[in-house]
């Protein structure tokens, strides 16, 4: 979850990817809105394939709230998620939180959102196998490895040139991610590709995108510790960090880590 307001970068919200499987294609995660998921769809009619399953990999809406538009153009495929996800994403579906999503993408989202159901099961198509990490920006999370194309498709685990929406987190979620990232870095995947990138990013050097969301993290712990205010952690990351996309994710980090508790 890294958040932009309609009209940023395409590609710092949630990213989607087809993977062509026996008979058939999979997909990872389904974006947000009824233009990219047209898109979307239209990418993967033209690939030739047959959409059979579409994999999400944890409960943010902006992962899969263009499910509706994408199996309206593919009716036989399924959404599935791991069983612990499922009531999450479906959290992400009650009034309250769509009008969030709908304040920033106004009149963009599909209607009539779906959750995904939960999967039977440890693998997928023999090819496709999730694995469960717990802490992401969101606890529970999850990853997708595909052993055929030394690869990972990586949620929200790792983030790609884009600023980690740690606004759900506390110094405990933290280390907790950074528990998931030495789990995703035990896969050794070649490729990874993950749920928050610019447009055209290196996907190819998966070490150096993990170590650089274990930076990110760590820095921003010791931001939160040493700052006396948001701006502190501001202006701290900015130094460290400055090159990442989407600060408003970052802003509203911040402030979080700051808010009033009950």
């Amino acid at each position: 979850m890294g958040h932009r307001r309609a009209g940023d970068l395409a590609g710092q919200y949630g990213d989607a990817r087809p993977r062509a499987a026996r008979g058939g294609a999979g997909l990872f995660d389904a974006l947000i809105t009824v233009e990219e998921a047209r898109r979307l769809a239209g990418f993967l009619r033209a690939t030739g394939k047959t959409l059979t399953t579409v994999y999400v990999t944890h409960g943010h809406a902006d992962h899969f709230l263009g499910l509706p538009v994408v199996l309206e153009a593919f009716p036989e495929a399924e959404a599935v998620a791991l069983p612990e996800v499922v009531p999450h994403a479906e959290g992400q579906l009650t009034a309250p939180v769509l009008a969030y999503w709908g304040s920033l993408f106004p009149g963009a989202l599909p209607v009539g959102p779906v959750a995904p159901r939960a999967l039977t099961g440890e693998v997928i198509d023999l090819e496709l196998r999730p694995v469960r990490v717990g802490q992401s920006d969101t606890d529970p999370s999850s990853v997708l490895h595909v052993p055929d194309f030394d690869a990972v498709v990586g949620g929200d685990v790792a983030y790609n040139g884009i600023h980690m929406w740690l606004a759900q987190t506390d110094s405990r979620a933290r280390e907790r991610w950074l528990g998931a990232l030495d789990t995703l870095a035990a896969l050794r995947p070649a490729r990874l590709v993950v749920g928050h990138q610019p447009p055209g990013a290196d996907e190819g050097d998966a070490a150096g995108i993990i170590d650089a969301s274990r930076w990110y993290l760590t820095d921003f712990e010791a931001a939160v510790r040493v700052g006396g205010s948001a701006g502190d952690v501001v202006r701290a990351m900015n130094a460290a960090h400055g090159g990442r996309g989407n600060p408003y994710t970052l802003h509203v980090s911040a402030a979080a880590q700051f808010a009033p508790t009950a």
